[in-house]
Order: C-alpha cells, then structure tokens, then sequence
C-alpha cells in the first residue's frame, strides 16, 4: 500500500506524533510518499527506515495511491486539494491546527486512522467544488474549491456593487465589501462567519452570502448547484480581489466571473465512530449549555 503525506510546516512539538505515524505506517508496509518541501524540513529531525520517495508536482501522483494523508488544519488540506486533482485519491486530514473541521481527526486518533486505514475501515464523503470560469485565466490549472469562491473590495477601497445573476436571470446587486459562494462544505467556513447557514455536506446547494453588506434586508440565499452563477463588478477603483479557498487574485473589474458545480469531486476519510453531527457539536461546542 502506498499513501502521499503532505504538510505546510513542521514544528518541533508535532515531532513525536508525527515519528509515530512513520513508525506505525511502516509497520503495516504502508509506504509513505512525501511531500519534497516537508521533507526537506524533517530529513535531519525525523527518523526513516529508509530514504522515503518523494513528490513535488500534482502530475506525480496517481491512482496506485491508497490516500493522500495532510498533516495540519483546515488550510493544509485545502493544499491538497489541488494536489489530487481529479485523480480521485481521497484525503484523510488529521488535525494539528486549531478548529479542524476538515481535518477532523485528532493526532491523539493517529493509531486509530492508521488501522482504519489497514482495514479499510473508514468512511469515504463525497464532497463537491466549485469551479471559476472568466475570459482572463484565474488560478491555473486549479480553477476549483472545496470551501467557497469569493470577491471583495481591495484593502482601501470603498464598498463594491455586486451584480448577480442565476443562470443569467438578474437576483440582486449586492452593495457590499463583498460577496461569498460557498459550497456545503465551504458552509462551516468564511460563510458562517458572515452569518451564512450551516449546510449538510449532501445537500446539492451552493450558500450565497454577503460581507458586511449596505442593504441590511439582505440576507444569505441557499440555491441549487446546478445553478450557474455569473457576476459583474462596480467600484470606484478598477480592481477588485477574486479568492478561491485560500489562493487569492487582483482582477481588473470588466473580467467577467462565473461559478458552477466543478464536474468532479473530492472524497474525504473519516473514521466510523465520526459524522458530520458529531463534527458540528465538538467543534461548535453545541450542547454545552448547563441546561441541556
């Protein structure tokens, strides 16, 4: 069996659990196939049985690969999400970060995942992007996201008019700093900080929220995905900041934008004992009120 590590940073303190992962994976014959950069960072701190094989490029993984295994939160597995591609190698994110929705298992749960791993015992959730089409090339090869697409007004510029359009029918100019699409996924993410709902991963839709907009009767929208979502850009400065996930883009405003279902999608492990529930209640810390 053969899995891909990836991980941003290696800090001193993931030491231990991460020389365990190595151990317990070579125990079980799985071969570990890391990340050059990371590597670069542990070949004189880690010990390996032997000199592990490395990857650097997405064109270098293939569908020989049990998993691709991010060590880190949230962010660190958004990473690999451009790194699988369309490939279909499922992500098993454990969580050395902070909040860890998407990297949902604790480092405490190492020997349980390497197990599940071993005996396929894990759970596979299929989970949706979105994808960016424009007229000017935006995000290369990797114009897709797990969490949400999002424009907004550059640092010290005024608020922007966001033009919206479903399936090129007219839905509302938002007077806004900006505006997010979020996939169910992304629902957890910057949209809930904007006060967006909290979609159920299966539940074909896309969150369409704004950010600190003018027109307080606005509020978040949940429309199908297979909705096509187009925008066009006002402002009194003639860009604006495209994101998608965690990558970012300064465009001029006369770039037309528009967001679909991207017509593959991502699979992410996670151990039986744990669902989306379960997930929402630990990391929200639902049910912690006294009289429930």
């Amino acid at each position: 069996m053969k899995v891909a590590l990836y991980s941003r940073v290696f800090e001193q303190e993931q030491k231990e659990e991460i020389q365990r992962l190595l151990q317990q994976l070579d125990d079980h014959n799985i071969k570990p196939v890391l990340y050059h950069d990371f590597f670069m960072q542990v070949k004189d701190v880690l010990h390996f049985s032997s000199t592990p094989l490395l990857f650097n490029e997405p064109h270098e993984l293939d569908d020989s690969f049990e998993c691709m295994i991010s060590l880190g939160g949230d962010g660190t597995l958004l990473d690999t999400v451009t790194m699988v591609q369309d490939k279909k190698i499922p992500l098993l994110g454990i969580n050395f970060g902070r909040l860890g929705f998407l990297a949902s298992i604790g480092r405490e749960e190492l020997d349980s995942a390497v197990a599940a791993l071993v005996n396929h015992t894990f759970v596979k959730d299929e989970r949706t992007l979105i994808h960016l089409d424009s007229n000017t090339s935006l995000f290369g090869s990797t114009p897709y996201g797990l969490n949400e697409f999002a424009i907004h007004k550059l640092d010290t510029s005024s608020m922007i008019k966001i033009h919206t359009y479903l399936n090129g029918e007219f839905l509302n100019t938002y007077w806004a700093d900006g505006l997010i699409v979020a996939t169910p996924t992304g629902s957890t993410g910057y949209s809930l900080s904007c006060n967006g709902p909290v979609v159920f991963p299966e539940s074909g839709s896309f969150v369409i929220t704004p950010v600190a907009p003018h027109n307080l009767n606005v509020r978040p929208l949940v429309v199908p995905d297979n909705n096509i979502i187009s925008f066009e850009i006002e402002g009194r400065t003639d860009s604006f900041l495209c994101t998608l996930d965690s990558r970012k883009a300064i465009v001029q405003k006369d770039v037309q934008v528009a967001v679909k279902k991207e017509d593959f999608c991502i699979n992410l492990l996670r151990l039986n004992e744990t669902n989306f529930l379960q997930t929402l209640r630990n990391k929200l810390s639902w049910g912690l009120d006294r009289r429930n």
